[in-house]
């Protein structure tokens, strides 16, 4: 097993346990390997950091219905942000 999977698999671990910075942690790893799939699963188990980075995402590519999609799964944020571009 490689390091950055033992390390990966720690950080579930813990995020498993409810350790919310680990959990933030994994977001983090899946942006930097642009996994969305994983970014939305995080946000599924309510972890806003995956919500901020997703909805970054898809402020930059303008893409409304994503920022719906975000907001309807509980980022509120996102929702902020759709209304920001709606009004322009």
């Amino acid at each position: 097993m490689t390091k950055n999977n033992a390390d990966r698999d720690t950080l579930r671990a813990l995020a498993d346990e409810g350790n919310e910075l680990a959990l933030d942690r994994l977001a983090d790893l899946a942006d930097q390997r642009e996994d969305l799939q994983e970014l939305s699963d995080l946000l599924d188990e309510g972890c806003l950091r995956a919500g901020q980075l997703l909805t970054v995402r898809a402020v930059n590519r303008g893409d409304l219905l994503e920022l719906q999609r975000l907001s309807d799964a509980g980022y509120g944020e996102a929702g902020n942000e759709l209304n920001r571009l709606l009004a322009r």
